[in-house]
């Protein structure tokens, strides 16, 4: 498996930077780029809530502590553009280091359809930026683990593997990964280890999730909420197959609607077919059959929301078997099957251009490389320029830092009104996001956890926001709840707050965009 050079590792960084800055090129701008989410404030304020959440299950574990300790050094804005930039950049990189190209152009090829691929895009508009930087790690990952037997193989298979473990879902498929890849006759220690450091490294979601007060089983509503979906003729097998199909069709690409798309994931998954030769010959031995047996359980899991029976099988699960909720967004599992399409798609070009350059025609040889170099942007030019405009930075207004300080260091929960979990603010240009309160204020803050999908209400875990919500449902006052403070976001979706429900708070500060009450009542 011949290692790339010191002029291609040159090459590969320009690429990546190139990509980055064609993705990411909005954020040029000052201000924060929200969207579902993806939500970053100037100083995540650090609580004990952000590393073992007691209420509800560790979605976000580490990740939000992690961003809490560096966002005490770096300002929320900046950090932001680091771990976006981080993503595209260790994609683009690791997918052309991987690739065991012998034409240097070929690596580049990798390096960009890696980088732009539809499910980077739509993860990317959901603000799953944690997971993205699983898939960002993932080539990586892959190189360490086949390569984890040398002398020094298991300190780098960690160091890689640090990037993906930041969000449960990412930890576990660095997990299985390394389960698959490192395992090997007559290497029982090695593998051993490797997988232990990589259960070491899942241990800070594992442990809360085993002590959390949610309710670990979750809502069998949310298997057809969150199934993959038809993005074109196609279907769901044709979205899948070309890395799409997310469940929220508010973050498809409008590219992927094109009548055209399928046609071009048909020429891709014929080129990976057709290169999946020459990676099962340059790579050690098993490595590529391991890695297309990763692939095709992704697949599996992504489409099983929408196979006849499979629907009602992980709906009996996450409703019965503690943890299974993770499966319901079962796209998110996709990243090794992207890794394979886009390394063994590579390949097929090249392939294909060495049996042309061998009948003499140099010149279609290479015209067809740089066509395989160009189709991912080709067919989903809209990741560029921030997702055609859709990641374009907003600043928060003033009424935001002046809350924060009125609640900094002073005792109590506080309730975010209107009680729901996402937003859509005039000053964000209308863009859904969740609710930033959370993260912007020193305190502990309830929203509603309950998720909706278009009509379907998909229920939270959280026993306290329940509580809550049932009170307010009933039309009960707020003081009724218990909590210390309400923040009431007067230009959040456009929803009006009940009068009523404020009887007996306190006033403490009037803004344009946020009001603050105390309940004398709470604690």
């Amino acid at each position: 498996m011949r290692r790339s050079t010191l002029r291609e590792r040159s090459i590969l960084v320009a690429t990546g930077l190139a990509v980055t800055a064609l993705v990411l090129a909005p954020l040029a701008a000052p201000g924060y780029a929200l969207s579902y989410d993806m939500v970053f404030v100037p100083h995540q304020p650090w609580r004990a809530e952000l590393v073992a959440p007691v209420d509800s299950l560790p979605r976000a574990v580490p990740l939000d502590a992690l961003m809490s300790l560096a966002s005490q050094a770096v300002p929320g804005w900046l950090l932001q553009r680091v771990v976006l930039a981080g993503v595209l950049l260790l994609a683009a990189i690791g997918a052309g280091r991987l690739v065991p190209a012998r034409r240097p152009v070929v690596r580049v090829a990798a390096a960009v359809g890696y980088a732009w691929t539809p499910y980077l895009a739509e993860r990317l508009l959901i603000g799953h930026w944690g997971l993205l930087l699983a898939y960002g790690a993932l080539p990586w990952l892959v190189d360490a683990a086949i390569r984890v037997h040398r002398p020094g193989g298991l300190r780098r298979l960690v160091l890689v593997a640090l990037p993906a473990v930041v969000t449960p879902t990412g930890g576990l498929i660095a997990l299985v990964t390394v389960a698959v890849l490192v395992t090997r006759r007559g290497a029982a220690r090695t593998t051993a280890l490797a997988v232990g450091a990589l259960l070491v490294l899942n241990l800070p979601w594992l442990v809360v999730a085993g002590f959390s007060a949610a309710d670990a089983r979750t809502d069998p509503a949310g298997v057809a909420a969150f199934a993959a979906r038809a993005e074109n003729w196609s279907g769901v097998f044709g979205a899948l197959a070309g890395t799409g199909g997310i469940w929220n069709g508010q973050t498809t690409p409008l590219s992927r609607t094109s009548p055209l798309t399928p046609v071009a994931t048909g020429l891709l998954l014929a080129l990976a077919v057709y290169g999946f030769r020459t990676l099962r010959g340059r790579w050690p031995t098993g490595a590529a059959d391991r890695l297309a047996g990763l692939a095709a359980a992704g697949f599996l899991t992504a489409l099983l929301g929408a196979l006849p029976g499979g629907a009602t099988v992980l709906g009996w699960a996450v409703a019965s078997v503690p943890g299974a909720g993770v499966l319901r967004d079962g796209q998110k599992f996709l990243v090794p099957y992207a890794l394979l399409l886009v390394v063994a798609g590579a390949l097929g070009a090249e392939r294909l251009a060495d049996r042309v350059a061998a009948r003499g025609a140099a010149g279609g040889a290479t015209a067809l490389l740089v066509a395989a170099l160009l189709l991912p942007v080709v067919v989903l030019p809209d990741l560029a320029f921030g997702a055609a405009g859709r990641l374009r930075p907003v600043t928060y207004p003033a009424d935001w830092d002046t809350v924060a300080r009125r609640l900094d260091g002073r005792p109590g929960e506080v309730l975010s009104l209107p009680f729901g979990a996402y937003r859509a603010y005039p000053w964000n240009d209308g863009r859904t996001v969740l609710d930033p309160l959370p993260r912007y204020v020193d305190a502990d803050v309830l929203v509603d956890d309950t998720l909706w999908v278009g009509s379907t209400g998909v229920r939270g875990e959280n026993p306290r926001a329940a509580a809550v919500g049932r009170v307010l449902a009933a039309g009960g006052p707020v003081t009724a709840t218990g909590v210390r403070w309400v923040v009431v976001q007067r230009t959040a979706d456009g929803q009006r707050v009940d009068p009523a429900a404020l009887a007996g708070l306190r006033e403490v500060y009037a803004g344009v965009d946020l009001t603050l009450y105390e309940n004398p009542e709470g604690r």
